[in-house]
């Protein structure tokens, strides 16, 4: 089990304000998203692969939350999935994915997402993830519980292995893809099903949800998973990589208390954790 660290005892007026910030920067990248979306959406960089693709409205997603953010708040760092990289000196640092699930973006699938993440000293306090076309926003602050719009969150009570719906999804390299197909033939029959949403922040935030029971993913970012984490989190599930590390670009995997361990020792016994 990956130990959760204990709410720091930031100041209720900085984390209100940093969540109201957060969740109005989300709110204008999603509806400029959803109601901005060309017909004719195509590829404007590829990154990675020749699938790892971003798309003009990605690009101008980050820039109108930057924007935001420096109008707000001018002395706050940012890292961003598409360039925006600006140290700081607040403190506060702004972790973004402007379109997480750009794929299912581009093709006019509905699970894609705004994910907007503030860390203070490094630690994650505020997370919201925004998906406008299923009507949904999550939100959570450091030790003050999950929510989807306005109803409180709470994980699911931890099934067996054997009966735990489990969410992954795939990398863009050719040989990482190869070896997650490995991992998941081995694991899909010792759980109940495996699902591939397309978008890490909304797995994140169904655990949370109780949409799923787990969810477990190689080669996430931190723009991928900073708020969807701590959503996870404050809706009571477990998060880490590899047994005895908090997550990162290795390993990412959430759940319940008693399912979470279960996962994770197999994860990595199958080895995925690793190309």
């Amino acid at each position: 089990m990956t130990d959760q660290p204990e709410p720091a005892p930031y100041p209720d007026a900085l984390k209100a304000e940093l969540l109201e910030i957060a969740l109005d920067a989300a709110a204008r990248a999603g509806a400029f998203l959803r109601d901005g979306r060309p017909e004719d959406l195509g590829v404007a960089a590829t990154k990675s692969s020749a699938v790892d693709v971003v798309t003009e409205m990605d690009i101008a997603s980050e820039k109108m939350i930057t924007g935001l953010l420096a109008d707000r708040r001018p002395d706050d760092g940012v890292l961003g999935e598409e360039g925006a990289s600006v140290e700081g000196s607040s403190g506060v640092q702004w972790v973004i994915d402007p379109i997480d699930g750009t794929v299912n973006y581009l093709y006019g699938l509905p699970s894609w997402a705004v994910s907007i993440a503030a860390r203070v000293h490094g630690e994650t306090v505020v997370g919201v993830v925004y998906a406008p076309v299923r009507g949904e926003t999550w939100r959570a602050v450091l030790g003050d519980g999950a929510f989807l719009n306005d109803r409180p969150l709470h994980v699911r009570p931890a099934p067996a292995l054997g009966l735990a719906l489990v969410g992954t999804g795939f990398g863009y390299l050719a040989e990482r893809r190869a070896r997650q197909a490995e991992v998941v033939r081995e694991l899909i029959p010792q759980v109940r099903d495996i699902r591939r949403g397309g978008s890490a922040a909304i797995d994140l935030c169904d655990v949370a949800t109780g949409r799923l029971d787990a969810y477990y993913e190689r080669g996430l970012n931190p723009w991928d998973y900073a708020a969807g984490d701590l959503i996870a989190r404050e809706a009571g599930a477990l998060t880490g990589g590899r047994p005895g590390e908090r997550l990162s670009p290795d390993l990412t995997v959430a759940a319940p208390s008693g399912l979470f361990e279960l996962l994770q020792g197999r994860l990595e016994e199958l080895g995925a954790w690793h190309d």
